[in-house]
């Protein structure tokens, strides 16, 4: 089987010869770390472990992304509005005016490149007056949301031997990056036709240029990033996504019908599974251990109604020898139940050593049918 259908197969729990083999990226600091204790420099890791173990690459071919842009358009000028003492005043391209370390700059707040901490000062849209500067970014038919080679990609892709989707933001996520996480809060108990009018408008969008983009290219996988969980409970509860969110994710589900319908949100899901099996969800990740996540109880409970990626507690491979061998032990029920694609649950964090992740992409292998 190629890596593409062996990622579709176990998401649909059909049966594959091995079950893609993902550890994990460590970001900057991360792979900073690495090339000190053994990962040659310049070397992709994952890459480098594979080799090491005997795996062959995921493909040999030249990996195309079809380049479809679901962000504004036009984006707000990155720039250092003030510099106080070991920290930056910065606006960053979604207009948020935000406080992080001076060891960042604002490139850091546009990619995942290390783990930043930041503290929000402003929102772009923080009462209705800021909302029709903000839903006019929102064009369908700008000429941008696609690249000029769309066709050519799509003719590339069709031929492709691994997994290509399209990563793009929920309702939830949305309006929480347009307002913040309390304006999102309190609007949704202060002003709820205001929120329905802005998912309204994010729902449309999105629908309208899936839809598009369905005509010419045929993804295997759209993830939905929704971000609405602490440790321990939901943002905002099962009920309200019911009524404010379910309707937005069921229509981009029909649309995205013949694709892996995944939904990636931080935090304890378990009273949020529910919820997403019924808006037609049927894969979740990144199933973070450390806020009470219990994938193998989960997979129990609900059986082929959901599949998932991730799960493999960061701590466990920063901690490395029995800890990590108990981890993959945990784990082992739902990966031989299928439907589970085990992977770190988050991006691998900068105490985790080179010797460790080497000892933990070992165990994966193994767990995985690779080794």
């Amino acid at each position: 089987m190629t890596e593409r259908e062996r990622y579709i197969a176990v998401l649909r729990h059909e049966k594959p010869d091995r079950i893609p083999f993902q550890p994990g990226y460590g970001r900057k600091s991360t792979r900073e770390r690495w090339h000190k204790e053994g990962l040659p420099a310049g070397v992709d890791p994952v890459a480098y472990v594979r080799q090491q173990l005997g795996i062959p690459p995921a493909t040999t071919q030249k990996i195309v992304e079809p380049g479809v842009d679901f962000l504004m358009i036009p984006q707000f000028e990155e720039k250092v509005i003030d510099r106080r003492p070991g920290t930056l005043v910065v606006q960053d391209w979604k207009g948020n005016i935000c406080e992080i370390s001076a060891e960042f700059d604002v490139t850091y707040l546009r990619q995942a490149i290390d783990f930043v901490t930041r503290s929000w000062l402003k929102c772009p849209v923080e009462s209705r007056a800021d909302w029709p500067d903000m839903a006019r970014r929102y064009d369908v038919n700008d000429p941008a949301r696609f690249p000029q080679d769309f066709a050519d990609r799509c003719r590339q892709l069709a031929q492709r031997d691994y997994p290509s989707g399209l990563v793009l933001s929920g309702p939830f996520w949305q309006l929480r990056e347009w307002c913040g996480f309390e304006g999102l809060c309190m609007l949704l108990l202060d002003d709820p036709d205001f929120v329905r009018e802005m998912i309204g408008t994010w729902q449309k969008f999105v629908t309208r240029l899936l839809t598009k983009t369905f005509a010419q290219y045929k993804p295997d996988y759209v993830v939905i990033n929704e971000d609405m969980a602490y440790k321990e409970k939901p943002m905002i509860g099962p009920d309200m996504c019911r009524e404010f969110l379910v309707p937005c994710w069921r229509e981009w589900a029909a649309v995205c019908r013949d694709a892996i319908f995944e939904v990636d949100s931080d935090g304890h899901v378990g009273s949020l599974i529910p919820v997403w099996i019924e808006a037609g969800f049927i894969c979740n990740s990144p199933q973070e251990v450390a806020a009470g996540n219990d994938l193998p109880a989960y997979s129990r409970q609900f059986g082929k109604r959901m599949a998932y990626r991730g799960g493999v507690d960061k701590r466990a491979m920063a901690k490395g020898g029995p800890a990590i061998r108990a981890e993959m032990a945990r784990l082992q029920p739902a990966i031989a139940a299928g439907g589970y694609i085990p992977s770190c649950d988050h991006g691998v964090p900068n105490d985790v050593s080179w010797p460790n992740f080497v000892e933990y992409s070992k165990l994966l292998a193994n767990a995985t049918g690779w080794i």
